[in-house]
């Protein structure tokens, strides 16, 4: 049909992902496409550096991506009637009641004032909840109280996932009622954290374990039959980089032996070559960061 996909425009979305591949961006990819009836899927590249190659059904991590699922099966507890958004969630999440709150973020931990009011689902849905990940952070000379705290209690709360240190859900929930909040329950847009808790929040509320509730009620009926946390199929799984100035480094190979180097709540990706470290991450990438490290045992 005249409106639908040509020969030329398929030849050029794959010249344009072709583009996206290399050493130092991404090994392999799948693009798909979809016009009406028609749908069309490029499979390019390899699944590691000098791997196998990319097929239509090879196995990607999803990341961020995490969070909109969690946020659909929310809203399916809220269509069932088993949670309301505007509701207090202390009744199934009673680490988050009675929350005290830093004057200031980057303060004591003990210099805090009474939550003028209690967290809400639809807080954690919009991350406004009152804890997360703060852009302040990132420019702070040192490491804030309360991120050093959350990293002391192994939790993970802020920053990137480190699934080999983080505890069961009950305990991860009970270390973060511990910490005081950030800002006031819908005060500001702090990331990430909030759909952390919400996973504990679904779990609790249908009474099976999150994962289980993702599968039953968001994945199954959508066909999405190869999603989820884990897989025991590593063999379509690419293995995960990041951006080095000497191309990309691994971070989580399909083998499950997660060993990215130890970094800060706060770090972004890196441009400092190891052993250079500082207290945001094994390699800083602004340029102040840069100043303020020193040199440290490769392996720290």
């Amino acid at each position: 049909m005249a409106d639908g996909l040509t020969p030329g425009g398929l030849s050029r979305l794959r010249a344009v992902a072709e583009r996206h591949l290399g050493d130092d961006r991404v090994p392999g990819l799948v693009a798909l496409v979809a016009r009406g009836d028609q749908v069309h899927a490029e499979a390019l590249g390899r699944l590691a550096i000098g791997g196998a190659p990319v097929v239509r059904d090879s196995l990607f991590r999803i990341a961020s991506t995490t969070k909109p699922i969690t946020a659909a099966a929310t809203l399916a507890l809220a269509d069932e009637g088993l949670i309301s958004l505007d509701e207090p969630v202390d009744r199934l999440l009673p680490e988050l009641s009675g929350r005290r709150v830093l004057r200031r973020m980057d303060g004591p931990l003990d210099d805090t004032t009474p939550a003028v009011r209690a967290i809400t689902a639809r807080d954690l849905l919009t991350f406004t909840f009152g804890f997360g990940m703060a852009t302040e952070m990132f420019s702070s000379p040192a490491p804030w109280p309360v991120i050093e705290a959350s990293r002391a209690l192994g939790l993970s709360a802020i920053g990137p996932p480190e699934p080999d240190v983080q505890p069961d859900p009950d305990t991860w929930m009970a270390g973060l009622g511990t910490l005081p909040l950030l800002a006031q329950p819908g005060e500001r847009w702090l990331y990430n954290t909030g759909a952390s808790v919400l996973g504990v929040l679904i779990a609790r509320a249908a009474g099976v374990p999150f994962g289980e509730f993702l599968r039953s009620r968001v994945f199954a009926p959508l066909g999405m039959r190869d999603t989820a946390f884990f897989t025991t199929d590593a063999g379509r799984l690419a293995t995960s980089y990041q951006p080095t100035p000497g191309g990309l480094a691994v971070w989580d190979p399909p083998d499950g032996a997660w060993n990215p180097p130890r970094r800060s709540a706060t770090a972004r990706p890196g441009c400092c070559p190891p052993p250079t470290t500082c207290w945001r991450s094994r390699g800083c990438c602004c340029a102040a960061a840069r100043r303020s490290c020193r040199q440290a045992p490769p392996g720290r």
